[in-house]
């Protein structure tokens, strides 16, 4: 092992043990930081291409794992429910894998080949490079002059597909509902244009904050004339009746730029708790950056090209 693998290794254990303690000492704003930090350097890490990284592939997807946990803990923790959907003992059962142990380096070492079941049926990020809040404002907007012709003439499928981040249906429980979204198709001017595009699905309230983990989706299933298809489920990650007052649910549609190299988001979509109701529905698209707060909203199109739903309400 390399000093720098050796560095890295010890700085993850200490930003984990950092999380934790503030976590089991309830200073939640500094657990959710410090949380919030190490995903990000984790998912950099499993997404990394370059070919001097120490990790193996298989590796790359034990930490894009133990990142998806500790986002997982920090929606938990940004939760106005008093029922938590992943506790700090959850987390804390992660530690045969990691071994957050400071001093014991060799034994960090083995934990990314440790050969026991990961103890959470999650999946890793994708492999994409991941922008910063606000980095995306910095770039040219104009998708036709930057893609000019990207995907002209590419085929109608994608064979590659991108396994997404979607997670299962919650446990029902007696009196409350749960949602299940069929994101079926998106109606772009240019949808046989993008390359690789998959939705992002979250749950923010009012000030923007998650309120259940994020959720990606696969690569599409195909393209054809203006729509770009989907036909996937998404698990809302909360009982309907736990989502506080004006809380939203927010589809971002991002697409990979090859003359960047790097996934950007083209669109979003948003419904609101009033729209919850069995049955299709049709949503507007609107201009990037995401506008979590929905104050400064501009209409992508004028021209009659949505994003096409099927919701399923569950109840006991």
């Amino acid at each position: 092992m390399s000093e720098v693998t050796r560095s890295l290794l010890q700085r993850w254990g200490a930003s984990f043990r950092r999380g934790a303690d503030f976590d089991s000492w309830g200073q939640l704003v500094e657990a959710i930081d410090e949380y919030q930090i190490l995903a990000r350097h984790l998912q950099k890490e499993a997404q990394a291409q370059h070919n001097n990284s120490e990790f193996t592939e298989e590796q790359k997807k034990t930490i894009g794992k133990i990142a998806t946990c500790l986002e997982l803990r920090s929606a938990a923790l940004q939760s106005t429910q008093s029922q938590e959907e992943f506790k700090l003992e959850d987390l804390k059962k992660l530690e045969p894998k990691f071994m957050f142990l400071y001093l014991l380096i060799l034994v960090l070492k083995n934990i990314l080949t440790y050969n026991k079941e990961f103890p959470f049926d999650v999946q890793p990020v994708p492999l994409r490079r991941i922008l910063a809040p606000g980095e995306e404002e910095n770039l040219e907007f104009e998708e036709d002059e930057e893609e000019g012709g990207a995907g002209a003439g590419s085929p109608d499928s994608f064979p590659a597909r991108v396994p997404g981040t979607l997670l299962p249906r919650l446990p029902s429980e007696p009196g409350m509902t749960l949602l299940t979204i069929r994101i079926e198709k998106i109606g772009l001017k240019d949808a046989g244009q993008c390359i690789d595009p998959y939705i992002t699905v979250s749950v923010k309230d009012l000030n923007g904050i998650d309120l259940t983990p994020v959720q990606d989706t696969p690569v599409a299933s195909r393209k054809e004339d203006t729509y770009v298809h989907f036909n996937v489920d998404i698990e809302l990650q909360k009982h309907v009746e736990k989502l506080t007052k004006g809380a939203a649910i927010f589809f971002e549609f991002k697409h990979y730029k090859p003359k960047k190299r790097f996934t950007s988001t083209k669109c979003f979509a948003f419904m609101e708790m009033d729209e919850i109701k069995p049955g299709p529905i049709v949503i507007e698209l609107y201009k990037k950056p995401t506008d979590f707060k929905r104050k400064k909203l501009q209409l992508l199109t004028k021209k009659p090209l949505y994003l096409h739903l099927h919701q399923t309400l569950h109840k006991e």
